[in-house]
Parts: C-alpha cells; sequence; structure tokens
C-alpha cells in the first residue's frame, strides 16, 4: 500500500484523489506527463486531499474514447478507490462535446467530484461549456486544415497523401510540402495497367494476378488487387481513376465526419460543384486519348450492366454489397487473405480469386452460415473465460489506439503547418 492511501485510511475524512494526465501525438514529450502530474499533484495538495492512483494516455486524442488509461478510469470510478479525479484541464478528460456531457453524468452517479486546474471544479455548466467550446475548437481547426490545404492545391502542390507513380520531393530539412515527381519505373507499371485495360481489354482481376505473378509490388508494397486497378469511378479511386496520370489534381471530391453512434469518421462525396481541379502537366503520366479509351470501356462496361458498379466482375446479387454478421472480419490461415462472399450463399478466399494463384491456390469455399454457426460456437465454448475476455480487451484496445493514433498524429502536423 501508498504512502498517501496509508494516510488516507488514518483519516477518513481525506478524499483520495485520482490523477489522469494525456498528451496528443509523438511531437510532444513525456516531459509534458510529468508537467501535469506535478500540477494536479499541488492541486490535490493545496485541497488537503490524498493522491491516488495515476492513469496516463500518451500520443493520443482526447477525442478518442477508447484511450486506455481513460476507459481504465472509467472503470476504477465504479469501485469506490477514489472519490476525486484531478486533471490539468477538462480537455485532457474528453474533447467531444456530447461525450463530456455523459462522461459528467456518470461520475455524478458514481458521486465523483471532477476538478481540474485550469477550471476548478466541474460542474454541469461547466462541463457542458467547456465540452462545447472544444467541439467548436475541433471544427475550427478542421476548417482551418481545410483552408490551408486548399492554398496548397491552388499552388499546383498535394494537400497529402502520394499516389503510385510518384514520389515526395522533401526540402533540404526532409519536410513534405506537396511538391511530387514522377517515378520513372512506376510509371511504367501505370501505362502498362491502362494499356491492358484499354488497348487489350484484360480484365482488372487478370491484370492483377499478371503483376503479383511477376513480383511486382503494388502501392503500398504489398500484393495487386483487382479493386486497386478498378477502385470506384464515382469517388475516383484505383489506379484506372485517377486524374492524375492525366496532369489533373483534384480535390475535396470527399469529406470525412464522424458517424454519431460508431464514433468513427466515414466519408461523403462531395457534389461535383465543390470539387478542385488544378492542371499540373508536369505530372502526366498517361496520354489522353489512352485515358480516353479507359472511360469509353468503363461507360461500355457499365451500360452492360444497367448502372454504374464499382467492379465490371460483381454479379447482380453482390451490387448493394450487403454485411453479413462477420463481414470483413475474417481471415484466410494459410494465407492471410480476406474472405468475401464468392456467390449467394458461399464465401471463399479474396486473394486466391482477386490476385492470382501466385499470392493463394486454395479456391475452396464454405456456405456462409456453416462458417458463421461454426465461429459462434467456438465463441460459446472456447472464448467466454474470463481472462481470455481480458486479454481480447487489451489487444483490441490497443489495435484500435493505434489506428486512431495516426488521425491525431496527421491533425497535429497539420496544426504546426497553420501556425
Amino acid at each position: 500500500m501508498s504512502r498517501n492511501l496509508r494516510k488516507a485510511r488514518l483519516s477518513p475524512t481525506a478524499l483520495v484523489a485520482a490523477i489522469y494526465v494525456r498528451y496528443s501525438s509523438d511531437r510532444q514529450r513525456d516531459a509534458s506527463i510529468e508537467d501535469q502530474i506535478r500540477l494536479c499533484k499541488e492541486l490535490i495538495d493545496r485541497m488537503g486531499w490524498v493522491v491516488g492512483p495515476i492513469y496516463i494516455d500518451r500520443q493520443i486524442s482526447g477525442s478518442i474514447v477508447s484511450r486506455e488509461g481513460f476507459q481504465k478510469l472509467r472503470k476504477d470510478v465504479r469501485g469506490g478507490t477514489f472519490q476525486v479525479v484531478v486533471a490539468e484541464s477538462l480537455d485532457r478528460l474528453m474533447r467531444d462535446g456530447e461525450a463530456s456531457f455523459n462522461f459528467g453524468k456518470h461520475y455524478r452517479l458514481a458521486r465523483v467530484q471532477i476538478h481540474t486546474h485550469a477550471e476548478g471544479p466541474a460542474t454541469k455548466l461547466i462541463m457542458g461549456f467547456k465540452g462545447t467550446i472544444n467541439a467548436v475548437f475541433l471544427d475550427d481547426l478542421a476548417e482551418k486544415t481545410h483552408r490551408g490545404l486548399h492554398g496548397r492545391i491552388e499552388d499546383g502542390a498535394s494537400a497529402g497523401g502520394l499516389s503510385y507513380g510518384y514520389d515526395v520531393v522533401a526540402t533540404a530539412e526532409g519536410e513534405d510540402k506537396g511538391q511530387r515527381c514522377v517515378n520513372v519505373a512506376e510509371a511504367e507499371v501505370v501505362r502498362r495497367i491502362f494499356d491492358d485495360y484499354g488497348l487489350r481489354n484484360l480484365s482488372p482481376k487478370k491484370i492483377a494476378a499478371a503483376l503479383n505473378r511477376e513480383g511486382i509490388p503494388g502501392p503500398r508494397g504489398g500484393k495487386w488487387s483487382q479493386s486497386t486497378i478498378y477502385g470506384n469511378r464515382t469517388r475516383g479511386t484505383g489506379i484506372v481513376n485517377n486524374e492524375l496520370y492525366v496532369g489533373v489534381l483534384v480535390w475535396n471530391r470527399l469529406r470525412y465526419e464522424k458517424h454519431p453512434d460508431r464514433q468513427k469518421h466515414c466519408s461523403q462525396l462531395n457534389p461535383e460543384g465543390e470539387w478542385l481541379r488544378k492542371p499540373v502537366p508536369e505530372l502526366r503520366i498517361v496520354d489522353d486519348a489512352l485515358w480516353a479509351r479507359v472511360k469509353g470501356r468503363q461507360t461500355e462496361m457499365d451500360g452492360r450492366r444497367g448502372g454504374n458498379a464499382a467492379s465490371e466482375s460483381l454479379p447482380f446479387w453482390r451490387q448493394k454489397r450487403p454485411s453479413y454478421l462477420l463481414s470483413g472480419l475474417l481471415r484466410y490461415g494459410a494465407c492471410g487473405g480476406g474472405v468475401s462472399v464468392i456467390s449467394a450463399t458461399h464465401v471463399g478466399c479474396s486473394d486466391a480469386r482477386n490476385r492470382g494463384a501466385s499470392v493463394c491456390t486454395n479456391r475452396r469455399t464454405m456456405k456462409r452460415s456453416v462458417l458463421e454457426d461454426t465461429v459462434l460456437d467456438a465463441l460459446r465454448t472456447r472464448l467466454m473465460a474470463p481472462e481470455v475476455y481480458a486479454a481480447f480487451v487489451r489487444g483490441f484496445t490497443a489495435e484500435w489506439n493505434a489506428a486512431q493514433k495516426g488521425r491525431a498524429v496527421a491533425q497535429e502536423g497539420q496544426r504546426d503547418e497553420l501556425k
């Protein structure tokens, strides 16, 4: 037992105060944690409380609810081991307005007070007001970032990301200011894909299989798939839909907003009138005639199916892409590839069908209902042990936070650029 907690036992009237500290990105440092702890301990000492457990989250945004330290704090609130939560400011605990207000209601139910060094006691009014201010701050930051990226596009620079076929032209200090140049080797692969699809009438599936068979790395260093080549024509994704290859930089095609229920960012297509197109002839890889031939074939294939589908190989029963119980959650043990719908009732290995036999030769299928029953039975009989479930929660939280942290880091970098 710690010295402070022993002191609390000897003095029944002394409140035990938990400390929560956080910083947002790897551009900050661990010293920020120490500074916050010091401020919180000074506040606890002034109030005559006793220092209790300390909860820490490093390099993660306050808009992300599934922070490991924050979640442990929420869980321990119900245990009665402390009566006060102390933080440097409310935005260390939560930046989302709605989540902040809900967070305060849970603490009041458990009769746990919230005090911060910046705002003092966190009343309903303070939490509601501060939560709204923090939410407005995030919206304002997003708007300013959008405006800054717009300026980049007007200057003929990239607003972020790197398309296959190009290299980053970094500054002397190693910074990416949006300048790009053509990667000669990758540009040849791009022309080959356009030739194969537009002139030789090969399907995206056959093109991907041939590239994988020859050992040519995909855009992310992995294997090619038909979706990498064909993508979505409306959204401008996929090799054959990227207008940068004909010397036109397109920006603001999509916007990203957080889903209110799932708390996950999802993309929405902006009206075409809001798109910004900027000529960048020095980045052209494909000539206009070949581009027109590819677009003509896409239109022809859409006409055969009676509409604009995302892939010319989709059968009618997959056009609406229904979600099933295990959609997006399964992997084949032999190759690590995803499991996808093969027919109206069966599933199979995505890699074997979309990337060719050089990646996976397993073309066996399984009835979807049998697969779902097998997985659910395994969950009931093998994975409901408390220690196994706890390990799952830890692993899931770590993976989720790692995926979300990338967005927070990018946001911090954009904030620095705006300054």
